[in-house]
């Protein structure tokens, strides 16, 4: 396949991609998901610890 054909396809393929949306639109989408994802990593976090505090006061309870 010679490479302007290659090179046709792999544009094809991009815009595809894109559906129709800039690069610089596909970034913004793609940052604002990671730092929604990296919200809900802490979140996440978050309760695993206060399950965790809840957990270690209820083995506590049982030593005493």
């Amino acid at each position: 396949m010679p490479e302007n054909d290659l090179n046709a396809e792999a544009d094809r393929m991009l815009e595809a991609a894109l559906g129709g949306r800039s690069l610089h639109q596909v970034l913004i989408e793609n940052s604002q998901a990671e730092t929604a994802d990296v919200a809900g990593r802490a979140a996440a976090i978050a309760k695993n610890r206060e399950r965790a505090l809840r957990l270690l006061a209820e083995i506590e309870k049982t030593l005493d």
